[in-house]
C-alpha cells in the first residue's frame, strides 16, 4: 500500500487460509470382475475405476467411497462454503473499491469434485485526490478487511495498513484546517487600521490626557 501517492497498487485482501487439508484419497471397492475367477479387491484411487489384484476388469465397476473419504468430502464441503461467504463479505463490504471477484484455490477431493480451500478479494489502496477523499477510502478498506466473522491475518494487515492510510489524511487535514485559520487571522489583521492612524482612539486617549495636565 502506497500512502501520500496517487498510484493504484493492488493488496491482496482476504486471504482465507484453513489447517492443510491432505488429499487423502478414498479407497474405492472394486466388484467381481465377470469371467475372472477373482474376488473384488480393495485399492487406493481417486477415479472411479479401479484395477483389483492386477487383472483388467472388463465388466461394470461398483464404486463406493469409504467412511473415511466421505468425511473428507463433507470437510472440503463445508470449508467449500465457509470461503465463498468469506470472500463474498469482503467483497461486499469493499463498496467499489475491489478490483474484481474472488479467486480461489481449490483442492480435488476423493469424490473428483474441486473444492475452494483458499481465496482472495483484490482492492484498490490508492490515495484519493484529497486528503478527504482518502480518509473517506481508508475507512472502506478496513471496513472491508475485517467483514468476514473471522478475519485471516492478512485481513488483519490489510485492516492495519488503512488504519495508518487515515492517520496520514486526518494530519493532512488538520494542516489545511490550520493554514485556512492563519490565512484568515493574516487577513484580519491587514484590514484592521493601526494604532497610530488619525482620529483613532488611541490618539482621543492621549488629547484626553494632555487636557488633564494642563488644567491640573
Amino acid at each position: 500500500m502506497q500512502l501520500g501517492a496517487i498510484v493504484t497498487p493492488i493488496s491482496d485482501m482476504g486471504r482465507y487460509q484453513p489447517d492443510s487439508i491432505a488429499a487423502g484419497t478414498g479407497k474405492v471397492s472394486s466388484a467381481k470382475s465377470a469371467g475372472s475367477g477373482n474376488d473384488g479387491g480393495t485399492v487406493s484411487g481417486t477415479t472411479g475405476s479401479a484395477q483389483a489384484n492386477g487383472s483388467q476388469n472388463s465388466g461394470s465397476a461398483s464404486v463406493q467411497l469409504s467412511q473415511e473419504a466421505l468425511a473428507l468430502v463433507s470437510k472440503l464441503q463445508t470449508i467449500d462454503s465457509h470461503v465463498r461467504a468469506h470472500e463474498m463479505a469482503h467483497l461486499i463490504a469493499a463498496d467499489g473499491l475491489a478490483t474484481g471477484g474472488p479467486s480461489f484455490q481449490y483442492q480435488r477431493g476423493p469424490d473428483g469434485q474441486n473444492y475452494a480451500v483458499g481465496g482472495e478479494v483484490g482492492i484498490d489502496t490508492s490515495a484519493g485526490r484529497t486528503p478527504q477523499e482518502t480518509l473517506r477510502r481508508a475507512d472502506i478498506i478496513a471496513a472491508a478487511a475485517l467483514a468476514p466473522s473471522d478475519p485471516s491475518g492478512q485481513d488483519y494487515a490489510v485492516a492495519a495498513k488503512a488504519r495508518q492510510m487515515a492517520i496520514e489524511a486526518q494530519i493532512a487535514i488538520q494542516a489545511e484546517q490550520a493554514q485556512k485559520l492563519s490565512d484568515a487571522a493574516k487577513a484580519y489583521k491587514d484590514d484592521k487600521p493601526t494604532a497610530d492612524a488619525p482620529g483613532n482612539a488611541g490618539d482621543q486617549i492621549n488629547s484626553d490626557a494632555a487636557r488633564i495636565d494642563t488644567y491640573a
